[in-house]
This record gives structure tokens, C-alpha cells and sequence, in this order.
């Protein structure tokens, strides 16, 4: 029987209907700026987020570090939740890539309120860095998949503006916020200075991001892409899977979070088990093994005995994340799997 994988929602593969048209997309060359597919994709994303350009690149990694680079100058800094994509799982980008130091700040699920970053701008002065920046993260993914609240956002958007420093949202999972929240992609667009979606999680495209703003940040991103080697050819093959996942995909993933659900209502009921946020709004689980279960992994590979794929993202932390390769029927194994075989087999014979 294949495993079901919750490990991530990257794990997903283009369906036969995807590939029909990825196989027949019109394609030229991007870096020459002659892929029709690529610039409608382009052209389509930017209006729905309320923005006059946008730019594919490869990943939500490079997008992420396209716009630091583009907002910042080395000896920069740039203000994030301290579990932040950008700061815990980019790599240094920021450091390596920018010549940007990270100042990070203890949120809620993820969540900072404006009155944790009231004080943080550095002051003028040749002994400091220069803070520029400003980097939030909807859904937050360690955080839960916690929606941002957009009242936050707006007042955090206001103070940033009113200070001088750019606003960059890290929406890898963005699409997640709007089906959740009802909330349009024009309305969380206008409290950013640039945005980054994601194609490749939940939507089920194999590959790809976008970097959404200004014609003047766009035209550098596009500099900045090719310095990181982000520049592809024919890349209208994944643009039509992309374009394709939103008008498909996007509606389907209100599933994904009821499947969630169904996730954490096992994890509740088993014992031994503690789930790290107790609302779910999206479709990540995260969840902690009482130590006397072992850590992670024994727990995680109890779970692969029995078919069930799952992330282990700490010694003692789970993570499940659903997704459109996943049926309900799986979902309900999924449950059955986590209430059934989380204990050491010592325990479950007690």
C-alpha cells in the first residue's frame, strides 16, 4: 500500500490534467523576456494582489532573498518573528547573500504585534546598523499555519511606511490565508512593498515562485535573479502548471484544512501527544511527543511501520501538513494511524 505523506505539501505531483498542460503551453525564452506563458502568469498575479508587475523565479527561498537584496544595502537590517522562513530555514541568506543581519522578535504563533516593533528602528548613528526592513510571514508556517490577522498587518504596514522601512510579506502559503480567511489577495496586496507567493506547496504545481511589486522593484528583481542563477529558459512549461493550480487547485485547498482538522482532533485524543497550537486555521499540524515515548523520529518512524508518513522538525515536535494528494479516506486512515500506533508497542499492549 503506498504511504501517505504528510510530510509536506511539496511532496505533491502534477496531476494527468496538469501535465496536459504543461505539455502544450506556449513557451519562449523568459531571461530574453519572450515566454507568453510566463508573462501572462506574471501579468495575472500581480492584478490579483493589486500590484503593476511581478517576476517568476525558481523558489520561495530565492524570492524571499531577491527582495532583500532589493530593499536593503550591506550593513542593513531587517525585523522578522524570530521562527520566520526567512531567518530559521533560508540558509543565512540574508547574511550570505545581502550583507543583512536578522533582528528577531518573539511572536505569538508567529504573530507580532506593532507595539513589540515600536521600539526596535535603530537610531542614527555610524556605531549601528541601518534598519530598513520589515518581513512578515501569512501563514505563519511554524507558527501553526497561523493566518496573519490583517488588522495587524495594516498597523504594522502604517508604523513601517511612517518610519521609512519596506514591507515584505513571505506568502509561500498566502493562498492558504485566502481560502481560510476569505480575505482577497487585493486586500492583503496593498499593506506591502513586495510579496512572494509560492506555487509549488499547496497549489501542486511541481515548481515555482513569484516576487510581486513595483516596475522599478521588479526590473532589480530581475537583475537580482539572474546574479542568483535564477534565470530559466522555456519556463512556460511550469508557468502553465502554475496558472493552471489557480484555477484548479486554489478552491480545493478549504479540503485541505478540514483534513487538518480531522489531524488534530487524533492528536488531542491520543495520549502522549500534545498538539503545539490548538486552533488549526490551515493545513499544518504541529505537534509534541511526551519524551517518554521517545523523541520524534521513534515516533515518526512507528507511524512509517504502519504507512504514514510524518515530519520530524525537532526532538520532540511533529509536523503534518495536508494537501491535495491526500483524499479524505486517507486522512481518516491518517487519524486512525496517529490514534493507534503514537506509543511505544510496550505501551499499547499496557
Amino acid at each position: 500500500m503506498t504511504p501517505i505523506d504528510l510530510r509536506s505539501d511539496t511532496v505533491t505531483r502534477p496531476t494527468p490534467e496538469m501535465r496536459a498542460i504543461m505539455a502544450a503551453a506556449e513557451v519562449g525564452d523568459d531571461v530574453f523576456g519572450e515566454d507568453p506563458t510566463s508573462i501572462a502568469l506574471q501579468n495575472r498575479v500581480a492584478t490579483m494582489f493589486g500590484k503593476p508587475a511581478a517576476l517568476w523565479v525558481p523558489s520561495g527561498t530565492m524570492s524571499n532573498q531577491i527582495a532583500i537584496r532589493c530593499h536593503t544595502q550591506p550593513g542593513d537590517e531587517l525585523l522578522c518573528e524570530t521562527t520566520s522562513h526567512v531567518y530559521l530555514w533560508e540558509a543565512g541568506g540574508p547574511a550570505v547573500l545581502s550583507g543583512v543581519t536578522c533582528r528577531t522578535i518573539d511572536g505569538h504563533a508567529g504573530v507580532l504585534e506593532l507595539e513589540q516593533l515600536a521600539s526596535k528602528i535603530r537610531p542614527d548613528n555610524e556605531h549601528y546598523v541601518r534598519t530598513k526592513l520589515v518581513c512578515l510571514e501569512n501563514t505563519h508556517n511554524r507558527g501553526g499555519g497561523r493566518v496573519y490577522p490583517i488588522e495587524k498587518i495594516a498597523a504594522i504596514s502604517h508604523w513601517a511606511r511612517h518610519n521609512g522601512l519596506a514591507m515584505h510579506l513571505d506568502g509561500a502559503r498566502i493562498w492558504n490565508a485566502i481560502i481560510a480567511s476569505g480575505i482577497s489577495a487585493a486586500e492583503w496586496g496593498p499593506h506591502f512593498d513586495s510579496i512572494s507567493v509560492c506555487f509549488s506547496k499547496g497549489l501542486g504545481a511541481p515548481a515555482g515562485s513569484m516576487l510581486i511589486g513595483s516596475p522599478e522593484l521588479i526590473a532589480q528583481a530581475k537583475r537580482v535573479r539572474k546574479l542568483f542563477g535564477g534565470g530559466m529558459r522555456q519556463i512556460g512549461i511550469l508557468a502553465a502548471a502554475a496558472n493552471y493550480a489557480l484555477d484548479v487547485h486554489l478552491p480545493k485547498l478549504a479540503d485541505d484544512h478540514r483534513h487538518a482538522a480531522i489531524l488534530a482532533d487524533a492528536v488531542r485524543e491520543t495520549p502522549g501527544l500534545q498538539l503545539e497550537f490548538d486552533t488549526i486555521e490551515t493545513n499544518l499540524v504541529w505537534f509534541t511527543v511526551d519524551p517518554e515515548w521517545g523523541t520524534a523520529k521513534d515516533v515518526a518512524a512507528r507511524y512509517r511501520e504502519h504507512g504514514l508518513l510524518i515530519g520530524s522538525m525537532g526532538k520532540q515536535v511533529l509536523r503534518a501538513c495536508t494537501h491535495g494528494d491526500v483524499s479524505a479516506t486517507e486522512i481518516e486512515r491518517a487519524a486512525a494511524i496517529i490514534r493507534q500506533h503514537s506509543a511505544p508497542r510496550k505501551l499499547a499492549r499496557a
